[in-house]
């Protein structure tokens, strides 16, 4: 228990967005994917995940971690209409209906309220996502989901120091879901294997070093000297570690900062596909697509329009 204790006291937590989302007509998005964790409560209506289509009851809570491509159903699921990741992030505004009303959280039919947010170790690992943690259903969870309504509710408002609020309510969020898995004895085998690399020194200095240095050279043999480790062994030991090698690790951090980039500046594309380490901005655009199922310049469309 105390080995969670350091890993949560060094996260940290960044609010992304919250929305509370009606649902207009039913639809299966086959491949979502998002970079940030987000955690969804069903309040009336249907929502399903999964090859398997397992069923979100309502009032219950839904967690997606970042850089985990599922399949999405909201409405009904009988006959949804079926759509892409690209699709969806397009024509949002056809499927849902944004409420900026905190009187009609949880009373609308076909809504679901959503909260998104970063979790990192020591500010440079997404937490969940290293661990290879699967999208699971949190049950009827009174306190998480009180939590959620007052950050709908905050951000909906013009309060004097909601960012704050805001900021210590995911807080409150991430440390709630981290309980629910500990007590419910959820992914045991993954925590048992995954956690271990918090501990080790070395590979957090890898961890820093990519995120100070993600538009520069960031070689086997540049992780190596951090590491102080032979070249040869740099890669065995990131992924015996953590699981993947190390470039696959750094291709999705350059993706992740790329999309940071196209949602909070108006850098071009090429001028952000060269921020983040890639001087290819033909070949940026097309792993950026192969990753998100989007293409960067329709990426930062989708931020400039609802925001949904």
């Amino acid at each position: 228990m105390e080995d969670y204790n350091k890993i949560i006291e060094s996260l940290g937590v960044k609010f992304i967005k919250s929305r509370n989302i009606r649902i207009l007509q039913p639809i299966k998005i086959k491949n979502y994917y998002d970079v940030e964790n987000s955690l969804l409560i069903l309040y009336k209506g249907q929502v399903s995940f999964g090859e398997e289509e397992t069923h979100v009851e309502e009032g219950d809570m839904l967690f997606i971690p970042g850089g985990k491509m599922i399949s999405v159903t909201y409405g009904n699921s009988e006959k949804p209409k079926p759509v892409n990741n690209e699709e969806f992030l397009t024509h949002r505004e056809l499927y849902f209906d944004l409420n900026m009303d905190p009187q009609l959280i949880g009373s609308q039919e076909n809504s679901f309220g959503m909260v998104s947010f970063e979790a990192k170790v020591f500010d440079s690992v997404n937490f969940f996502t290293s661990l290879d943690i699967p999208p699971f259903i949190i049950k009827k969870d009174d306190k998480l989901a009180q939590t959620i309504r007052e950050i709908l509710t905050e951000d909906m408002s013009d309060f004097i120091g909601k960012g704050r609020i805001i900021k210590i309510k995911t807080e409150e969020i991430v440390i709630e879901i981290i309980r629910y898995i500990i007590t419910h004895r959820l992914f045991v085998e993954q925590l048992a294997t995954n956690s271990t690399y918090f501990k080790d020194p070395r590979l957090i200095d890898i961890f820093a070093f990519i995120k100070d240095n993600i538009g520069g050279d960031l070689s086997n043999k540049v992780l190596a000297n951090v590491a102080n480790v032979s070249e040869d062994y740099v890669g065995q030991y990131f992924k015996m570690l953590t699981g993947i090698n190390p470039q696959d690790y750094i291709e999705y951090q350059r993706m992740e900062a790329a999309v940071g980039l196209l949602r909070t500046t108006k850098k071009s594309i090429r001028a952000i596909g060269a921020e983040v380490g890639y001087k290819d901005t033909a070949y940026f655009c097309r792993r950026f697509k192969m990753m998100f199922g989007i293409p960067a310049g329709k990426m930062r469309r989708r931020e400039s329009l609802m925001n949904i």
